[in-house]
């Protein structure tokens, strides 16, 4: 069976990520067995299951290793066959990358370029985070981790080495209760309503846009001016994501905003 590649693809700014989803799609389709992709980006995730939706045929599901991942493996499976059975989970494994930083403070992002220079695939690369100043932990596929069992290498001039462990060795992310706010503000600018809704003031947050930790929608925020609107989402390192779920003008001219923050 052939999926309609044009019809799926057209207008995607993503196309060339798009394609190999689609071509493991058809795969299940063909041999009806259930597959797993490499790690996914959240954006790339979200519009495939926006434009992938139409295909009655096809169930996904996503499973990066720990609650709120933002990079996960994507389960593709004929609906037919899978609609009343429990979800699998994704075959992942867990990293640790250990390095003295207590002078030369990390982020995730240089341990990610690291893991790379070792020779990792970034597609088998999952969500990384900083553990204080020993260096940080990392989710793979198994066969990456495998690959970097034992590796050692260097985060600019601190060495490093990579063991591979199972997820529940791990100290995984604190997981986030969901919590509704609501704030009234003078106006909808990425500033006041990031400050309102991760509890820090106007002028951590502006910090915090130009160290390149506040994204919205996925992108990195350039300017703390700019206005939000319903559905726009905030993300801010190691503090989660904040939702816009209502704009309301009030009589006095201000903004009644609702929040929810996971």
């Amino acid at each position: 069976m052939s999926l309609p590649k044009d019809a799926l693809l057209d207008g995607s700014q993503n196309a060339a990520e798009l394609a190999p989803l689609l071509d493991l799609a058809e795969g299940v389709l063909k041999t009806w067995q259930p597959r797993w992709s490499d790690f996914v980006a959240a954006p790339l995730r979200e519009e495939l299951l926006e434009r992938f939706a139409s295909l009655s045929e096809l169930r996904w599901h996503g499973d990066g290793g720990h609650p709120g991942a933002e990079r996960q493996r994507l389960q593709c499976s004929r609906s037919d066959t899978t609609e009343n059975e429990p979800m699998d989970a994704a075959p992942i494994s867990g990293l640790v990358i250990e390095g003295n930083f207590l002078f030369d403070p990390i982020t995730p992002a240089d341990l990610r370029q690291a893991l790379v220079g070792l020779g990792a695939e970034p597609d088998a690369i999952g969500d990384i985070w900083v553990r204080g100043d020993r260096g940080g932990q990392a989710l793979l596929t198994p066969e990456q981790a495998a690959a970097l069992d034992g590796a050692h290498g260097n985060v600019r001039e601190v060495a490093i080495r990579c063991d591979q462990v199972a997820i529940d060795q791990l100290q995984l992310p604190a997981q986030r209760v969901a919590k509704q706010l609501t704030t009234v503000e003078a106006s909808c600018r990425i500033d006041a309503i990031a400050s309102a809704g991760f509890g820090l003031s106007r002028a951590k947050v502006v910090a915090q846009i130009k160290a390149g930790k506040l994204r919205l929608n996925w992108t990195a925020v350039r300017q703390g001016s700019r206005e939000l609107c319903v559905g726009d989402r905030l993300h801010l390192q190691d503090k989660g994501c904040v939702e816009v779920l209502s704009l309301t003008l009030t009589k006095r001219q201000r903004w009644r905003v609702e929040l929810m923050r996971r």
